[in-house]
């Protein structure tokens, strides 16, 4: 039986059509907007309806650099409301509002035990899709999220008042929370975070609440007044200022304790090294596609610097990263002033296109499927 759906419920969510939109990626640089097929759940699986699903930087090197095969449908921080349950389901119900993860950890194996529950073979397997080779989804008007990402915890309710666009930020934050915590930050410390896209802002401000001092390096001056809404109040700007002299004129001539690097350029690691104290820590965040890169091997041995890197989410601190998130959106947390554009699904290649090519004007975009039902 695919799914269980009584006819009171099917009032509640209109009935689901056979067909539906998405975004399709069929090659490099090659994504078409076309109709699929709603997906059928299975027993212990969810159908959630999207209402908003942001671009990551993740998607988008998926879809420039052809790191994955074709065709699939992109897209992970999501959130909607529960459409279908699959049989034996009991913990949630048709009309439920949640965000979900597409990848869960066993939380037994090896690397699980050992704290990389990133590298567990259960989490390198996607367990949410819209259609064809599992990759997520949130690109498509319906995902079919799978049994063992519903039992594992990877579908978080939202409360009421909290919108979908905020809830949709759970993911990433979990992940910027996760290599914050691996810092180790002390109140005296001093941090540079370089880049203050969404995710380099979330790091500042994450860093900030540890009582450390934060130092924020961009280009666009648009992004440090931004940033100045979230209390981030010595901006860095790399256009016109040499960051490096300004971190140490910042730290007694030492160099930050802590540099992370959110941005995806490999030429910027020795920026983040030199900026580094002797003894500090260099955390890489964006350099998610394999390839070479050069840094000073004398800085990590006769300096002791630590050159260290942190990759996607940790389910042992999502009590802290939802309460960060539902709780915020009213309490100086509102991650909705970083969304500066929203597509609906059928120009969601434009979309694609802007968050390809950020400018000063461009944070977070964001796919609804429903225009404006994500500030629901």
């Amino acid at each position: 039986m695919a799914t269980q759906i009584s006819s009171r419920e099917f009032q509640a969510v209109g009935a689901i059509p056979a067909t539906m939109r998405a975004v399709v990626y069929h090659g490099i640089n090659d994504m078409r907007i076309e109709t699929v097929s709603v997906p059928n759940v299975g027993p212990g699986e969810l159908l959630v309806r999207i209402a908003t699903c942001g671009i990551c930087g993740t998607d988008l090197k998926k879809i420039h650099y052809g790191s994955h095969s074709a065709p699939r449908i992109f897209g992970h921080e999501m959130a909607g409301t529960v459409a279908a349950i699959g049989e034996g389901v009991t913990s949630y119900k048709v009309g439920d509002r949640v965000m979900t993860f597409h990848h869960v950890p066993c939380n037994e194996c090896y690397y699980c035990r050992k704290g990389t529950p990133a590298q567990c073979p259960l989490y390198k397997k996607t367990g949410v899709t819209a259609g064809f080779e599992p990759s997520g989804g949130g690109f498509a008007e319906y995902i079919r999220v799978m049994s063992f990402v519903v039992s594992n915890g990877g579908v978080v309710r939202i409360p009421d008042g909290v919108p979908f666009e905020q809830a949709a930020f759970v993911e990433p934050v979990n992940t910027v929370l996760k290599g914050v915590k691996m810092l180790n930050l002390a109140s005296d410390d001093t941090v540079l975070v370089i880049g203050q896209g969404p995710i380099g802002l979330m790091h500042a401000v994450l860093a900030g609440r540890t009582g450390a001092r934060v130092l924020t390096s961009d280009l666009y001056p648009e992004r440090h007044a931004i940033a100045a809404k979230f209390g981030l109040k010595n901006p860095i700007h790399a256009g016109t200022e040499n960051v490096v002299e300004r971190v140490f004129a910042e730290s007694d001539g030492r160099g930050a304790d802590a540099v992370i690097l959110a941005v995806g350029g490999n030429g910027l690691i020795k920026t983040a090294m030199d900026a580094c104290r002797p003894g500090g820590k260099v955390m890489l965040f964006a350099q998610t596609q394999h390839g070479d890169a050069t840094f000073d091997p004398g800085a990590v041995c006769m300096d002791e610097k630590t050159l260290l890197g942190s990759y996607s989410s940790s389910f042992g601190i999502m009590n802290e990263v939802t309460d960060l998130v539902f709780g915020g959106y009213r309490n100086g947390f509102d991650l909705t002033q970083l969304i500066s554009h929203r597509f609906p699904l059928e120009q969601a290649i434009a979309g694609i296109d802007v968050a390809s090519h950020p400018k000063a004007d461009s944070m977070k975009i964001m796919i609804e499927p429903v225009p404006g039902a994500g500030a629901e």
